[in-house]
């Protein structure tokens, strides 16, 4: 049975990723929701994406990172969110960053914006990336030390998921770097099956950052892409 979650009480939330796109593919449809319903939402990105876009020289990565972040905005719109802050770290390098600073920013950013609930990486970072890692790690020290402590949200998978895309997976080799956590729906917090107009409402989020999807989606088929981000599934990390 999916596991249903009530917008409304997650109040005030906030989603901290490494890259553009993150957020829609890992929590486009939760993201749209709370907006439906009026809740702050605020997404924290890492990194431009700069890397993301095969380029070779400054000025190709100063207008690679220009186009993602552009995409960005975009998807965001079209989910519904309003407010979006950059750290601006290095695409590909986040694990370089002093982890002291960049939790210490998180901290500031949590103190200022005071969420129910921060949405993130686990320490899996979902696909094993090193960005992911490092980002995931930052957002659980700093939701641990923030003076208003919130729930922290991990997108995770079920074997079901797992099952069901296996052969996408490998295909493109979305976990080369690693595999997100498994679990059982008992250990879920949440899992949103998106269809109809919320599936696709994210789905055009992911059309919007084209750099990232555009060659995806023609090689999949649309009708598959659509059937593979359709799931969400979260569990509730301990602080």
């Amino acid at each position: 049975m999916p596991i249903d979650v009530e917008p409304k009480t997650l109040g005030t939330t906030v989603a901290i990723w490494a890259h553009p796109d993150d957020e829609s593919y890992l929590s486009g449809g939760l993201l749209a929701a709370l907006r439906d319903v009026g809740q702050r939402v605020v997404v924290v990105t890492a990194t431009r994406g700069e890397a993301g876009v095969t380029q070779a020289t400054g000025a190709e990565r100063t207008a690679a990172a220009a186009l993602r972040t552009s995409e960005l905005a975009s998807a965001l719109r079209t989910l519904g969110v309003v407010e979006q802050r950059w750290l601006d770290y290095p695409d590909g390098s986040c694990s370089a960053v002093d982890p002291r600073t960049a939790v210490s920013r998180l901290i500031r950013l949590l103190d200022e914006i005071q969420p129910a609930t921060v949405i993130s990486f686990g320490p899996d970072g979902f696909t094993g990336h090193p960005d992911h890692v490092a980002t995931g790690r930052w957002a659980a020290a700093a939701c641990s030390a923030a003076a208003v402590r919130p729930r922290l949200w991990l997108p995770v998978i079920t074997s079901e998921r797992q099952d069901r895309h296996r052969d996408v997976e490998e295909r493109f080799e979305v976990f080369a770097l690693g595999r997100p956590r498994v679990c059982a729906e008992s250990e879920l917090i949440a899992q949103l099956r998106l269809t109809g107009r919320a599936l696709d409402r994210k789905v055009e989020a992911l059309r919007r950052h084209a750099s990232q999807t555009a060659g995806l989606i023609a090689a999949m088929g649309e009708d598959r892409f659509a059937d593979w981000v359709s799931v969400e599934t979260f569990a509730e990390a301990t602080l």
